[in-house]
């Protein structure tokens, strides 16, 4: 057969994957962690992701198999308790993300209608219902969740850019707030690392090239490139975009409107016009992104039962798909209408983290047989190590929610597949 999918394609799934609901929820919670320095806690989070992109990159090409990171995690380590535990990791943290761009949802769905922010059960009842939206599409038809993330990711892109050129051209015009940017109003450095940790959740995605690597035109030479060219593209949209938020509105105003601040950033050169659009956009963005989470966690889910690191149940069926697109989608509102942006970022950030830390550990471990650089792909893991330290230190000082979160969901995961393989033996 030849290859079905060629270079362009195989980034624009990467883009997708990371510009999904991520920037639209967590921009604000980043400005209010490191203040003016929040394009240079991009910028560390993009690095971690490059570093990270580069052991993805390797691990693909030698194994271009669907199922991504579960695959690798097999290789290493088998079929054991701790592969089973890192992998149930994966799938909880997509639950995870799920939830985050449900809060997003409703939060810029609620500014929208003009519901005030503080009527959480307004707010709650938006976060519900797009999971339940998503989820009955996702029964219905698979391609045409396929659709809908194919034309979400040209809309988004291309509303970001025109964003990005209008913000510039706003502040050129009204420079009052450009000082917030200078050196003197960025936070200590460990706060603009562990802002940039907390936000890591807006880098998630890249990973799902691993799952189109086997279809992918050459690649042997495109894999890098697929990988890198994602990666940077998205490092650099998403410091352009702190840089235009920051230049168009004063802190105060940031911090007031945290969860939609995107669509605010709009507003002071292109009014309530602006606003409007920015909102939909992040609302078609965040529905796509929860469209292709539920099918992508589901799947996971399906491949590690049948891989017997989950019950056989979830293996199962209901309506011709995977019955772990409803356990995701029950798990994520369950998540989403108790616990807080910030603490959900926290616990999806550390999650990844962890993962990553594995994924690069697995690559300094297969050097040999993937011919890399073992120096970049230990570095790489001790740097997603540090950051995952850093964060949860930090978080605990200011957000206790989050960390026991985030330390009960990582629990939780190997916990499960203890529970399990000692049971399934008896």
């Amino acid at each position: 057969m030849s290859a079905k999918i060629d270079l362009k394609d195989a980034i624009f799934i990467g883009i997708g994957g990371m510009v999904g609901g991520g920037i639209f929820a967590v921009l604000g919670l980043a400005v209010s962690l490191a203040k003016g320095g929040t394009p240079i806690a991009f910028l560390f989070a993009g690095i971690i992701a490059l570093l990270t992109a580069y052991s993805y990159a390797k691990l693909s090409k030698k194994y271009p198999e669907n199922g991504g990171t579960v695959r690798f995690v097999h290789h290493q380590f088998g079929n054991g308790i701790f592969a089973g535990g890192i992998n149930n990791l994966l799938w909880i943290s997509y639950i995870v993300m799920l939830a985050l761009y449900a809060s997003a949802f409703g939060a810029y769905s609620a500014e929208l209608i003009s519901i005030t922010s503080n009527n959480e059960v307004d707010i709650k009842i938006f976060q519900t219902a797009i999971i339940v939206l998503a989820l009955l599409i996702n029964y219905l038809s698979i391609k045409l969740v396929s659709r809908i993330e194919s034309v979400s990711v040209v809309v988004k892109l291309i509303i970001l850019i025109a964003f990005i050129a209008v913000g510039f051209y706003g502040i050129y015009q009204n420079s009052e707030n450009l000082n917030q940017l200078t050196p003197e109003n960025w936070e200590a450095p460990i706060l603009l690392l562990s802002g940039g940790m907390v936000i890591f959740v807006a880098y998630e995605g890249f990973e799902l090239i691993a799952n189109s690597i086997s279809d992918l035109q050459n690649k042997e030479k495109n894999t890098e490139k697929a990988y890198f060219g994602a990666v940077g593209f998205v490092v650099i949209l998403y410091i352009l975009i702190a840089i235009v938020t920051i230049g168009a509105l004063p802190f105060d105003t940031i911090a007031s409107a945290e969860e939609y601040v995107l669509a605010k950033a709009a507003e002071p050169t292109l009014g309530k016009i602006g606003f409007t659009i920015i909102t939909i956009t992040a609302m078609i963005s965040t529905f796509s992104a929860i469209n292709a989470t539920v099918l992508g966690s589901g799947r996971v889910n399906f491949d590690i039962a049948k891989d017997d690191e989950l019950p056989k149940y979830f293996s199962n069926s209901l309506w011709g798909k995977p019955v772990g697109f409803l356990i995701t989608a029950i798990l994520a509102i369950a998540l989403v209408n108790t616990i807080d942006l910030e603490s959900i970022s926290t616990a999806g950030s550390s999650g990844f983290l962890l993962i990553f830390t594995i994924v690069n550990y697995i690559g300094y471990k297969k050097y040999k047989t993937l011919k890399s650089n073992k120096f970049i792909h230990l570095f790489a893991a001790i740097i997603c190590a540090i950051a995952f330290a850093t964060l949860l230190l930090q978080q605990f000082a200011e957000n206790k929610i989050g960390v026991f979160s985030a330390l009960s969901i990582i629990a939780l995961s190997f916990l499960v597949e203890f529970v399990y393989k000692s049971t399934s033996k008896v």
